[in-house]
């Protein structure tokens, strides 16, 4: 970019040291991140991007392997951390370096809770500030190296403008008396990144299509993922590059028992020579396996599912009178939590609500009354 210093190189514990000594003299940072999730069975953060006013740090965690002392500058309240669209962003720093991020500015959600339609980074430097952005690097592999200076100037890019445009949009919350609400929307994105569980639901019954198996079928779809797991393990590349989501329901329906039915299935001839007696074996393994009864969750009644409509109706409209997405208005977590235990009044309303006293201020009574309806 013109008129602005090269991004500074960070991997050596040295330079680090340097770095995290200037970050911790400013109250506000610029933070993204870069993953090799396209290209690798295990994904990891393969860049940390950090903007203050006048440089850009771009961190290598493959190079470094200890990035523990940054842990500080995350978790210190007094200097706020900027993201756009920051969730992912958090579950990654967790995930990998067990950092938990305290005070954060989201300008997505920003952008979202001020009606923005187009909340993209690229479609908010290009309005905010007639900046382009390359897109060609959006899928790149990250974990190469050396990383060229094109792709580095990417990733640079999403942090350099990012806390101009968190002044702006503060400045519109602020106008706009939202940013009470801002706030609020910041911790509670903060909080779901530090408790971030991995689901406990079974990998088959996380298959879109599964949900129409037979218990005969289920074993046969379990012996496949299985599979997959291993296979790309071995070839240390994401499950969906090995064989997609849709063939293995198809695999599953069909149940081919010979090399050359698989391309009936939808396999192609490289699919076939490299996995063909692998998938064989396994679709037998899963034909000889006692059949699978899916857990049957109880229903729930009908008086809950009524809330539950009558809420998101609310939800809904109360959205398109302010300008909003309606989960912005509520969140689901709220909009179950309460459809499930039917408060009757504003004291009940607050204790399943506690962390976010602007709702409950502006939108409780409303609440209340619909639930009544």
């Amino acid at each position: 970019m013109k008129n602005s210093p090269e991004p500074i190189w960070i991997s050596t514990n040295k330079n680090l040291t340097l770095m995290i000594d200037e970050l911790i003299k400013h109250k506000q940072l610029a933070v993204d991140t870069e993953s090799n999730s396209l290209y690798a069975f295990q994904e990891q953060v393969c860049l940390l991007q950090v903007s203050i006013p006048g440089s850009d740090y771009l961190v290598d965690p493959l190079e470094l392997k200890d990035l523990s002392p940054l842990a500080g500058i995350f978790s210190n309240e007094k200097i706020e951390k900027t993201f756009h669209a920051a969730e992912y962003d958090l579950l990654c720093l967790k995930r990998d370096f067990d950092f938990d991020v305290h005070n954060i500015f989201d300008t997505m959600q920003a952008a979202r809770i001020l009606g923005y339609r187009a909340v993209g980074l690229n479609n908010l430097l290009l309005e905010k500030f007639n900046i382009t952005v390359d897109k060609r690097y959006q899928k790149a592999d990250w974990a190469k190296r050396p990383l060229p200076p094109e792709q580095l100037n990417y990733a640079r890019m999403d942090t350099h403008f990012l806390l101009e445009l968190r002044d702006g949009l503060h400045s519109e919350l602020m106008n706009k008396n939202l940013w009470d609400l801002a706030k609020e929307e910041f911790q509670r994105i903060s909080i779901c990144g530090e408790n971030h569980i991995e689901s406990s639901t079974p990998a088959w019954q996380r298959i879109n299509g599964a949900n129409k198996l037979s218990p005969t079928q289920i074993p046969v779809l379990k012996e496949l993922i299985e599979w997959r797991v291993l296979q790309a393990e071995q070839m240390d590349r994401p499950v969906f590059k090995v064989i997609s989501n849709k063939l293995l329901i198809n695999l599953t329906e069909k149940k081919p028992r010979r090399i050359a039915d698989l391309q009936s299935a939808g396999l192609s001839v490289r699919q076939v020579q490299m996995f063909g007696d692998e998938i064989i074996a396994a679709i037998k393994k899963g034909i000889r396996s006692e059949p699978i009864k899916p857990a049957r969750h109880p229903k729930p009644d009908n008086a809950f599912l009524h809330r539950l409509e009558l809420l998101r109706n609310w939800r809904r409209q109360t959205g398109i009178k302010l300008g909003f997405e309606s989960d912005v208005v509520l969140p689901r977590p709220f909009l179950e939590i309460i459809a499930e235990k039917n408060p009757e009044d504003m004291q009940a309303l607050s204790e399943l609500m506690p962390d976010s006293p602007w709702r409950l201020q502006h939108y409780g009574q409303e609440i209340l009354n619909c639930l009544k309806g």
